[in-house]
């Protein structure tokens, strides 16, 4: 057994049924920042538009592309972190946005106490990091298919 196989195993026997609650308000978290890109389109086609001549260029492409993911991770991600489902995966895909968000987007804007999106960011981050670790609980799909697959295998 490898190092991650024993740092999946431990995180499967050892998870409390309140880092499952959190595990679901991240998912919220995660879900209304998507929603909440879509419902901005003025921030977002300012953001794609390229300085000259009001059109989209290459970099307004890759941005485009980079939003689409960014919306898609989101969405999708923030369900599969509520219900439990796949979570390490989910956990996973929002890795590179956090740190697209705290290195790129929110550290222009300082590095100070009173920089709340940035704290946000850092948060989210490590909590992801930890549920990519520790994976679902017991109040989660991956808990409930697991223990059916064992069940019926006996």
């Amino acid at each position: 057994m490898n190092l991650v196989h024993k740092i999946e195993h431990w995180g499967d026997d050892y998870h409390s049924k309140a880092t499952d609650v959190i595990r679901i308000c991240l998912g919220l978290l995660i879900l209304i920042k998507g929603i909440t890109v879509i419902m901005s389109r003025d921030a977002v086609y300012s953001l794609l538009v390229d300085n000259d001549n009001g059109r989209f260029g290459f970099s307004g492409v890759v941005l485009a592309g980079i939003v689409h993911y960014i919306v898609f991770a989101h969405i999708v991600g923030g369900i599969f972190l509520i219900v439990g489902l796949v979570t390490r995966f989910a956990a996973v895909i929002q890795i590179p946005i956090l740190l697209g968000a705290i290195f790129f987007v929110n550290i222009a804007k300082g590095f100070t106490i009173f920089n709340s999106e940035l704290w946000l960011s850092i948060i989210v981050l490590l909590l992801l990091v930890m549920f990519w670790i520790i994976g679902a609980g017991p109040y989660s799909m991956d808990y409930t298919m697991r223990r059916r697959n064992n069940i019926q295998s006996e």
